[in-house]
């Protein structure tokens, strides 16, 4: 089968890609972003909101299904530019929806988020928790879904939505996080331990423990491989369905600061600042229902795992 991922240049995307070729499939990545690693495959330079070029690229490549992992990832970002994520994630998804329906490729994977269920009233947090955003990139992520699922009531589409908590680690060989800025937490504080300048905490009034925000850290090789398992799923003529992808853990932010220091042997140095909007305090999420629908197996279930993997694949200079 040919895959076309989109945003495939970027951090989860290469790794997805990697893990696509490792199980046999065809890649083709369409990014906007510059090839970091020509080998992986194929790589066509498009924004996914041209639908000429993407309708091209389906047609061109004989592509079967999509991963959809091109958008804009940033809360705080989106709080302050709400219409800059309504055109990336929601009218990019629009464009590329309507040239599959033209091309007639009917399967796709929808990277979402745990934003989607906004500030939880139940931990870990089921795929039946109630929908409610609280920021415009996780309400942009609820109307693709809202679409998606439209379209396969419609019988025009069948999809997996892939409810992503903290994406984390290294996959090897692949190129790790790279946001220009960079937005998450683990890569910044390891960047603080060596280059000395504070990390910043922001919010250190939370309701938990030690007052910073809970996040539930997924690695990106088990993410990667849950896409597979996705089309996998399709493929067997799966219904339309979403999953979370969680290890049900949280760590603090107190916490992975404690574990860089353990695991380089470094200081990291911090600085407390306000609450981001948009930040619930806690998310922790249950995977139940892709272990037991989907099969899918986390390998990397431990944060001190996740940071060893960066190290790794720093080759140590982190």
């Amino acid at each position: 089968m040919n895959v076309l991922v989109t945003g495939g240049a970027g951090y989860i995307g290469s790794a997805v890609t990697a893990v696509l070729v490792r199980n046999g499939y065809g890649a083709v990545r369409l990014d906007t972003a510059a090839d970091p690693d020509a080998s992986l495959s194929s790589f066509l330079s498009v924004d996914v909101r041209d639908r000429g070029a993407v309708t091209r690229a389906l047609r061109a490549h004989s592509i079967e299904a999509v991963v959809h992992l091109a958008g804009l990832i940033a809360v705080g970002e989106s709080v302050k530019e709400p219409l800059v994520y309504w055109d990336n994630n929601v009218r990019g998804a629009l464009v590329l929806l309507q040239a599959m329906v033209d091309e007639g490729v009917r399967q796709i994977v929808f990277s979402s988020t745990a934003a989607v269920y906004g500030n939880p009233i139940e931990i870990p947090i089921p795929e039946s928790h109630p929908i409610a955003p609280a920021s415009p990139y996780g309400r942009s992520k609820r109307a693709v879904e809202e679409i998606l699922r439209d379209m396969s009531d419609a019988g025009q589409v069948r999809y997996v939505a892939l409810r992503y908590f903290n994406a984390a680690g290294s996959l090897s060989g692949v190129p790790g996080e790279r946001h220009q800025p960079e937005t998450h937490l683990i890569p910044n504080v390891m960047r603080a331990a060596r280059d000395g300048i504070p990390v910043s905490l922001f919010g250190t009034d939370y309701p938990t423990p030690d007052g910073t925000a809970v996040r539930d850290y997924v690695h990106v090789e088990d993410l990667a491989e849950a896409h597979v398992l996705a089309l996998q799923h399709l493929e067997r003529q799966g219904m339309s369905d979403a999953f979370n992808l969680a290890n049900s853990r949280g760590y603090s932010v107190r916490e992975v600061v404690r574990e860089v220091e353990r695991t380089l042997g470094r200081t990291v140095p911090v600085a407390s600042s306000d609450r981001r909007p948009g930040d619930p305090a806690i998310l922790i999420g249950s995977s139940e229902r892709a272990r037991s629908i989907l099969g899918w197996r986390p390998r990397h279930e431990t944060l001190s795992g996740i940071i060893d993997s960066l190290v790794q694949g720093s080759g140590g200079r982190s």
